[in-house]
């Protein structure tokens, strides 16, 4: 067989399907995944519907999918890591553009190309990684749990392991408990932050987070919003809140809890502007407001030795398992929230 299914977006038409396309082969440096698993995420939704724009795009159509586990097929040339066939593997969610003088792949860089945005992704029943972004997962680990660590549970972890570094009973709260944010909620609590406060308009969510370890569950829309966190926090305020949402009513209301010294962390994507009306209180209580995008280098491989170690049980982020072929049916399930789901996962 020369050819596979791949879950295809147009740029130029907008349009997405799933389509029959060759069967790509790997060059120097790279393999072939054949993929067991693919996350269905907001960004991919965002991508679709055209509010999110690839930087980097390196074809007018592009494979979706940037949440990928699967096992090693095919090797290519020229590789330097000893893999082998058979391999279980997650993906990185992206890559370095390997253009850029100096570029170290350690550190931050400007033109971090994203898996399924700017090059092809693994919403297909093969993918081809470059070798430096796979990370090898054990038995153990169910491919459906291991393809949502790249993104859905990375990104929380970054953000609250590095950009925000949290510490043991630092306060946290988290706006927004979908499938980056119940993760934001589970991960806070893993580094003992104390209390975690989750902020969400859907019951559904909140019971969701008390369940992944929020100490409260609150509503945004209530009346006695702020006086609720000031109580849990015996007055002092958050030392961090995350906005897992992006949305800049959720920005605003969050920045307006924080303590002495706190930080609000910006985790969900908007293309929106950023205000603070927020005046002289904003600067007298030194607050702080820090971008954050993705995971980093180092969270995929810790995160898969967390979940191996038994430190984090990805089972009930599974929501779905669907056929790649009703990819559309998924990205409309997960646009319109119905069932309110976690992660819906993609199986060729």
């Amino acid at each position: 067989m020369d050819t596979m299914l791949a879950g295809r977006f147009h740029l130029d038409s907008k349009k997405f399907a799933v389509e029959e396309v060759p069967i790509p082969v790997p060059g120097p440096g790279e393999v072939l995944i054949e993929v067991k698993a693919a996350g269905v995420c907001l960004s991919d939704v965002h991508l679709l519907d055209g509010s999110l724009v690839p930087l980097f795009a390196t074809s007018d159509t592009v494979t979706v999918g940037h949440e990928v586990a699967g096992v090693i097929h095919t090797l290519g040339p020229d590789l330097k890591r000893g893999l082998t066939t058979g391999t279980g593997v997650t993906l990185e969610a992206g890559k370095t553009c390997g253009r850029c003088a100096g570029c170290v792949r350690r550190r931050p860089c400007t033109q971090m190309l994203t898996a399924g945005i700017d090059y092809d992704g693994g919403w297909a029943e093969y993918v081809i990684a470059r070798e430096d972004t796979l990370v090898p997962i054990p038995d153990s680990l169910p491919f459906d749990q291991a393809a949502i660590i790249p993104d859905a549970v990375s990104t929380p972890y970054a953000a609250v392991v590095t950009t925000a570094g949290v510490r043991p009973a630092q306060s946290v709260g988290v706006w927004g408990v979908g499938g980056v944010g119940a993760h934001n909620v589970r991960l806070a609590r893993l580094v003992g932050a104390a209390p975690v406060i989750a902020v969400d308009p859907l019951p559904s969510a909140r019971e969701r987070a008390l369940a992944f370890g929020a100490d409260h569950a609150l509503d945004p829309a209530d009346p006695d919003f702020a006086d609720r966190v000031r109580a849990a926090t015996d007055g002092r305020g958050l030392d961090f809140a995350f906005d897992c949402a992006g949305v800049p009513a959720v920005r605003e209301q969050a920045a307006s809890v924080l303590g002495l010294g706190g930080s609000l962390i910006l985790v969900g994507i908007t293309p929106r502007p950023l205000t603070i009306t927020e005046g002289l209180t904003f600067n007298y209580l030194q607050k702080q407001v820090r971008g954050h995008y993705g995971g980093t280098a180092e969270s995929v491989s810790e995160l898969v030795r967390l979940t191996a170690a038994g430190r984090l049980d990805l089972a009930p982020s599974i929501t779905d398992h669907i056929p790649l072929i009703d990819a559309a049916d998924a990205v409309s399930r997960l646009e319109t929230k119905i069932g309110d789901p976690i992660r819906l996962i993609l199986v060729p």
